[in-house]
């Protein structure tokens, strides 16, 4: 007998391992990180324990491209609005995923 695996995999995006500047808005918080993991359809970054961050909270957000890695005369700021996924972990700080509903390029 084989061990089933009941994962489903929901993404529908390739995720890219980079650490990005992130600046982040919600409802009762602004707060500054940088990104784990981006995709064209999401983000994963982290946040502090105490920060109220919640499954189906509304966050906007702001990702600093750098020109040096786009191969532009000055970085891209990505302003970006979307909902709180996941959240997970323990300790001071705990994983957060979004999903990205809008985004829009600024030059900065």
């Amino acid at each position: 007998m084989t061990e089933r695996d009941d994962t489903i995999e929901k993404r529908t995006s390739k995720r890219f391992p980079l650490r990005l500047h992130m600046a982040l808005k919600t409802p009762g918080l602004q707060h500054e990180t940088e990104t784990a993991n981006i995709s064209s359809a999401g983000v994963l970054f982290e946040a502090d324990a105490d920060a109220d961050i919640t499954v189906g909270s509304p966050i906007e957000f702001a990702i600093t491209m750098p020109a040096k890695v786009l191969g532009t005369p000055v970085d891209v700021l990505v302003n970006c609005t979307g909902r709180v996924v996941r959240c997970s972990g323990t300790g001071e700080m705990r994983t957060v995923a979004a999903v990205i509903d809008e985004y829009r390029f600024d030059r900065t």
